[in-house]
């Protein structure tokens, strides 16, 4: 039972120093301090390799999703905007591994039912322990389930990288990590100054107060126009690409939507229009979304989707992903939704001559990636799969979160962690078997010799030459 505590509120930590959190939108409201189902369910998984030396093959993502659930369920965080009204009235809310869903801390303290008593001093050690008990059945009522194959270990060693080390060297591991696994999924001939963005941050366009035209307010507008309870997911994703827009953008869409209310509009008038504003943007801008530089990065994974290895192609992408600057991964997380939405055949027809998929293909390809380098077709190749995988490409592969957290032990511990770096690019042999090898090689090559200087058939100048 204490050993369960200490798991139990080592997570409930690892969540308040790990998770991103920061103000969001949702639908037609902002929200402050908040951070989405996805990133919780990584911090999750992260910490508990941390803390139980477990294998890729012993926790899924799935289980990570059920740990957020029971602490979600324990009011550690609570769902925000129209799901925290149900949920505060009692009803069953299911948490969503998701980049969409929302969630915040119910308070900055440590769950209640594991909290320690204030009558604990007075108490003898048998009393202490079955109060203990009591209040972690659930917690390692949820632990044998998750972790069927094997009882609660005896122990369990759990580990605070945040506490002990320091943020740069945290995320310095988190790259090496990633460019080490990325490196044994594809071909990457040069390393030197490999995803370095020469692309500042943007800020939070949440923290502007000067900001001319905001993004609610042309959902507002959009709504009042056509008397819309609220938006459908076309005008919603477009609506949340132009987070990044500059404000003259904003401005032209707002005029040309009051424009359009002096009309008969309809849907698909305002549907035109932000897409219109959507490839006017990105057509003047000189760079895509993905940086030429890395042209053998996306060869490689071009090349893993041509072999069909799709579930390998996934995975480079999504640690090539997570190794971009934020502000290109949110940017490119929203066009990416966008896009995908848009090529929907039963959605609004961009062109009345063409399917909806071949006008976002023949059109934004090159808003995604533009390379004179690669073939046409291998970069509609590469931009069709991120735009099938949109909702997939932005979460943090499970390998990586093992990987990374066996070197934050490592360095935790005090060991070198140069001397095994988790990756095996060549087979470990002992020193005898190099000698026998090397034997037989100087005994292969002396046999060869032999051979070509009896060979009746090769001339004495060639003979010279092949030796």
């Amino acid at each position: 039972p204490f050993q369960a505590t200490q798991l139990w509120n080592g997570l409930i930590r690892a969540l308040h120093s790990q998770v991103e959190i920061k103000r969001r939108r949702q639908h037609l409201k902002t929200y402050k301090n908040c951070f989405t189902g996805s990133n919780a369910v990584d911090v999750v998984l992260s910490h508990l390799m941390q803390s139980m030396y477990l294998s890729c093959n012993d926790i899924s993502r799935l289980k990570g999703v059920r740990v957020c659930q029971a602490l979600m369920d324990h009011k550690v965080f609570e769902p925000v905007g129209a799901k925290l009204y149900l949920f505060k009235n009692g009803k069953e809310t299911e948490f969503e591994d998701t980049d969409t869903s929302l969630y915040r801390f119910v308070n900055s303290s440590l769950d209640p039912l594991l909290r320690k008593n204030e009558d604990d001093e007075s108490l003898s050690p048998e009393q202490i322990c079955k109060w203990k008990t009591k209040g972690c059945s659930k917690v390692e009522e949820l632990l044998r389930s998750i972790y069927v194959h094997a009882p609660l270990p005896p122990k369990i060693m759990v580990s605070e990288p945040t506490d002990l080390l320091s943020k740069t060297v945290i995320e310095d591991v988190w790259k090496q990590q990633t460019l080490l696994r990325l490196l044994q999924l594809i071909d990457i001939p040069l390393l030197e100054d490999i995803l370095v963005s020469s692309v500042k941050t943007k800020p939070d366009c949440f923290g502007k107060e000067d900001l001319i035209i905001s993004n609610t307010f042309l959902e507002r507008e959009v709504m009042c126009s056509l008397n819309l309870p609220e938006l459908d997911r076309w005008l919603c994703a477009a609506i949340e690409c132009l987070e990044y827009f500059p404000d003259q953008f904003i401005v032209m869409v707002s005029q040309q939507l009051h424009q359009s209310t002096n009309k008969p509009s309809s849907l698909n008038t305002y549907k035109k229009i932000l897409f219109d504003i959507i490839v006017k943007y990105y057509s003047q801008k000189k760079d895509s979304l993905l940086a030429a530089q890395d042209l053998h990065i996306h060869s490689g994974i071009i090349e893993l989707i041509e072999k069909g290895k799709t579930d390998q192609a996934l995975e480079a992408l999504q640690l090539y992903l997570k190794l971009l600057a934020p502000n290109i991964r949110e940017e490119l997380h929203r066009l990416l939704m966008f896009l995908a939405i848009a090529s929907e055949s039963e959605g609004y027809r961009l062109q009345k001559q063409f399917e909806n998929k071949l006008v976002i293909t023949k059109t934004c390809t090159k808003f995604i990636l533009h390379n004179r380098t690669l073939s046409k077709p291998h970069v509609e190749l590469l931009a069709q799969f991120l735009m099938d995988n949109h909702s997939e490409v932005f979460k943090t592969p499970l390998t990586l979160l093992e990987l990374t957290s066996r070197r934050l032990e490592s360095l935790l511990e005090g060991q070198d962690p140069d001397i095994n770096s988790g990756f095996t690019f060549c087979q470990h042999i002992t020193p005898k078997e190099y000698e026998d090898q090397k034997q037989q090689t100087n005994h292969y090559l002396l046999a060869l010799i032999q051979e070509v200087n009896n060979d009746p058939t090769v001339s004495l100048k060639q003979k010279k030459k092949l030796i």
